[in-house]
């Protein structure tokens, strides 16, 4: 079930990143084909400004899925809920606070960012952010909502929107160069309206009925916007560490290349972060999902989790390395038409950078998941070293032997670096050389349950379900428990199950279903599992006395305590029995 999620996620995340980078792709050509140098230019220096806005929405968007994923985890909606209602609040609050504070300064800011205080480069500049800036509500929306129709299992949804935001952004930008002739401001009025073209159609969802998240005033806490801003942090420093090497790599560059050479890392910058569209995505799925299955203490889901990423991740990275390799030519004339030095040192980059994917999706992965499981501070460590030191070092270095070519190696040295200081960091905690994903997690010896007590099955059919019911039983039965409380569990265990697969399962019995019954001292824990329709039987109230719901009534009479939630597609349904004393 793990790996069917994790397929259905990664798609979405990967189309997602990708779609965005395109549209930054299609307005820097659309500005270069059709407004020329001194618009590019603008769009460069205006660029800062929206950087930040993308950090900002970075920042909640990661910190909506280590908050959410949490409470999911530990399967309260009402937190859930909480964590939704203060993201859109403070979501809300900041982009509207932005857009004032663009709008009113976006003369001195112009002019700080180096457009000088009059001419056609400031007001290109001036012009393109207050354009742009009217969308921060938009693209900041965007973000925070993405993760959330995620955890909804709205991944169709979320392509929708993603490919909408696309088109709407292609065409708005042909209207404005070439029917109303908005200059600058058109461009970024054109991004502003196809972000909210992307929220409209996302918003159609979370204003229905069927929406399992719920927004109210009331649910919004200084406690839970602490949760998400700190859950976030470890984007900023990711953020952060990018722009310090984009300067670190321009000084190099100037001095061992000139300005062609920087030119030339412009171009492989734009195209390598379009290109990176699968760690991104893989860094998502990582995310949200260690984040659940670690707070639902599950020691083995985490370990295929991280199996399953990092196939995927060597998979699709070579995959992605071979195509932007051989069209590298393709890609890079786009940019640089004319044959010459400076096309040949940009395709040059490119394939070099292209090298680099293969360990970028693996060690996203790996930080995204120590991110979702607590360890944030070795996220940060993780997100400066990859993303500034170690790349700029290896800069640094080469360029001394090879000029501009050592500096193309700064990527690809600088991931495969940062793989191998993960791994001897996770070699030294464990004391000896190990490539067990179970070692990678670097989980306490004392999480979760130990293997003895724990059982876990996976059911197809009824004659699956009166097995694990009997199996159960033993199982209780072998851990000193009473016959009555055996019994309890066997018949808990045989009422939802059964119910699942009899009202669950489709014809073609493509469903499935998990169990996990687990002994932690006096209390025992049932955590059921689907992929079939939403239904929630916690509050599922039955009328009189049908049959189909006496099964359910005895089993919430016999628990202490039953916890339902439906996120990624899935039902998860958790109850808990006291042992007697």
């Amino acid at each position: 079930m793990i790996r069917k999620l994790i397929r259905q996620m990664l798609a979405a995340q990967i189309l997602s990143a990708l779609t965005v980078s395109l549209c930054l792709l299609i307005d820097n050509i659309m500005i270069c084909r059709f407004l020329g140098v001194e618009a590019i230019a603008a769009y460069g220096l205006a660029n800062p400004i929206l950087l930040v806005i993308g950090a900002i929405g970075s920042m909640l968007a990661a910190g909506v899925q280590v908050a959410c994923s949490k409470s999911l985890g530990s399967g309260s909606r009402e937190e859930t809920n909480r964590g939704y209602s203060s993201a859109i609040a403070l979501m809300l609050g900041i982009s509207l606070v932005l857009v004032l504070a663009v709008l009113l300064l976006r003369n001195p800011l112009s002019t700080l960012m180096g457009a000088g205080r009059e001419g056609k480069l400031f007001d290109d500049t001036r012009d393109y952010l207050t354009g742009f800036i009217l969308g921060a509500p938009g693209s900041m929306g965007a973000l925070v909502l993405v993760p959330f129709l995620q955890m909804a299992g709205q991944s169709n949804l979320l392509i929708v929107a993603v490919l909408a935001m696309t088109v709407s952004d292609v065409v708005l930008d042909l209207l404005s160069v070439l029917v109303f002739h908005n200059g600058m401001f058109g461009m970024g009025l054109a991004s502003s309206l196809s972000y909210y073209v992307a929220m409209v159609i996302a918003m159609g969802y979370f204003l229905s009925r069927k929406c399992v998240f719920r927004f109210s005033l009331k649910m919004v806490t200084l406690r839970k916007i602490r949760e998400l801003i700190v859950g976030g942090v470890p984007t900023v420093f990711t953020m952060a560490s990018s722009v310090v090497l984009v300067f670190i790599l321009n000084r190099i560059l100037l001095g061992v290349g000139g300005s062609e050479a920087v030119a030339a890392y412009s171009v492989i910058l734009t195209l390598g972060n379009a290109s990176n569209c699968i760690s991104t995505g893989m860094g998502g799925v990582s995310l949200t999902l260690s984040g659940i299955l670690y707070h639902e203490e599950d020691r083995t889901g985490l370990r295929d989790l991280l199996r399953t990423l990092v196939r995927y991740a060597a998979l699709l990275g070579v995959g992605m390395c071979v195509l932007v390799a051989a069209f590298a030519p393709v890609l890079v004339g786009i940019f640089i038409p004319e044959t010459g030095a400076a096309r040949s040192m940009t395709i040059q980059g490119l394939r070099l950078f292209a090298l680099g994917l293969i360990p970028c999706c693996v060690i996203n992965a790996l930080k995204s998941l120590y991110q979702g499981t607590g360890r944030v501070h070795l996220t940060e460590i993780i997100s400066v070293g990859e993303g500034a030191v170690l790349p700029a070092l290896a800069a640094f270095l080469f360029s001394r032997f090879l000029g501009v070519t050592g500096v193309w190696l700064y990527y690809v040295v600088g991931e495969v670096l940062a793989l191998v200081c993960i791994a001897l960091y996770v070699w030294k905690k464990k004391g000896a050389v190990s490539l067990d994903s179970q070692d990678f997690l670097l989980l306490r010896e004392d999480f979760g349950v130990k293997p003895e007590n724990l059982m876990e099955t996976e059911i197809s059919s009824l004659e699956d379900v009166a097995r694990a019911a009997q199996a159960a039983g033993d199982f209780c039965r072998k851990h000193g428990q009473s016959d009555k409380l055996a019994n309890h569990i066997a018949l808990c265990l045989e009422e939802m199950a059964s119910n699942t697969v009899i009202h669950g399962f489709g014809e073609k019995n493509r469903n499935h279903l998990s169990v996990r019954v687990q002994h932690k001292g006096q209390r025992w824990v049932l955590r059921f599992r689907d992929d079939c329709r939403a239904f929630d039987p916690v509050s599922y109230v039955p009328s009189g006395n049908r049959e189909d719901s006496l099964g359910i009534r005895l089993v919430m009479a016999m628990a202490d305590d039953v916890r339902y939630t439906y996120s990624l597609n899935l039902n998860n349904l958790t109850i808990k029995l006291t042992a007697a004393e």
